[in-house]
């Protein structure tokens, strides 16, 4: 049996586990990766109950679209949601005109070996005058959602503030946010209001805080200050000495609240994918929890800078 819990994802009609597939990984992201491993991850994250999984041709410069692709290509469409993204193309490339939408999903589209994508990004909105967002990309991807190419369009970046902005002037279906609810953030708590007023669906992504959750410890190019990184560096070693990952209390933390419909986890690893579908039926140890969350107080939603100015003011960095 299938042990797997699923939320609806605002008013899209769609189920979604709780937790779900970031093939970010898939693109070499993060390490150098075996195409044959990345393809068993995800015919491990579906065996596990996983119904949705996202990509984009930003990771790994279209490898993870292509990787992912050949994963899904016998599995049954109506086994998992997809979604990918659109606009960004590399660390500094971004592309949200009308054209280039239109033709960037007929390339995800054939990578990715289907005629559809249940959910369409704007990816990372917040590096580009918010008026090209709204004269073309928008435009774009509601052209697309009536061709049947997407079923549902939305953005996603890091500053909340994006979001807030954006949503005064369009209608999204859903969004993606991270790093902003772990154990060291919850400020995404502050948007919740209004997209459950009007449906919006939400998608959560990055538990781990790109890392900083993690006795591995952030990687050399994440953004956070270094006063942050050590905080959560002190909180993954106390996790350790307890006998327990941090990156388990993440994943059952962010995936424990009912407001949150769904959360991505990123690995090209299948025994790791499988162990953290395992996390999220296990009961959270509370102690633990209460202990981790005060270590983490001094740096509670500490943020750091993406993108535009004006998407940028007043944060905790």
């Amino acid at each position: 049996m299938n042990p797997m819990r699923y939320r609806k994802l605002g008013n899209t009609g769609l189920d979604v586990s709780i937790l779900s597939f970031g093939a970010s990984s898939l693109g070499s992201v993060f390490r150098e990766t075996d195409e044959r491993e990345s393809i068993r991850t995800v015919h491990a994250a579906l065996d596990a109950g996983i119904n949705y999984i996202d990509v984009s041709p930003y990771y790994g410069l279209t490898k993870a679209e292509t990787v992912l692709g050949k994963a899904i290509r016998e599995i049954p469409r109506d086994r998992f949601l997809l979604s990918t993204k659109a606009g960004r193309y590399g660390a500094d490339e971004f592309d949200f005109s009308y054209n280039r939408i239109l033709t960037s999903i007929d390339e995800s589209l054939a990578r990715l070996h289907t005629d559809y994508v249940d959910l369409f990004f704007l990816h990372d909105i917040e590096f580009v005058p918010a008026d090209i967002i709204l004269e073309e990309a928008v435009p774009a991807a509601l052209r697309l959602k009536e061709q049947g190419k997407i079923r549902f369009w939305g953005f996603s970046g890091l500053p909340l503030q994006m979001f807030e902005k954006m949503l005064q002037k369009t209608e999204p279906d859903v969004v993606l946010s991270y790093c902003h609810y772990s154990l060291n953030d919850t400020s995404l708590l502050g948007l919740l209001p209004e997209l459950e007023a009007r449906g919006i669906g939400l998608v959560n992504a990055s538990p781990l805080s790109m890392g900083l959750l993690s006795l591995r410890g952030a990687p050399d190019w994440h953004p956070a200050s270094p006063e942050l990184k050590a905080v959560c560096r002190k909180a993954a070693e106390f996790c350790a000495a307890r006998g327990t990952d941090i990156a388990k209390l993440a994943v059952q933390f962010s995936t424990a609240n009912e407001r949150i419909p769904t959360t991505l986890v990123s690995t090209a690893n299948p025994d790791n994918i499988a162990k953290n579908a395992r996390w999220v039926e296990e009961p959270i140890d509370e102690e633990l929890l209460r202990d981790v969350l005060k270590l983490l107080e001094p740096v509670h939603n500490v943020t750091w800078v993406s993108g535009r100015p004006e998407y940028n003011e007043n944060i905790q960095v």
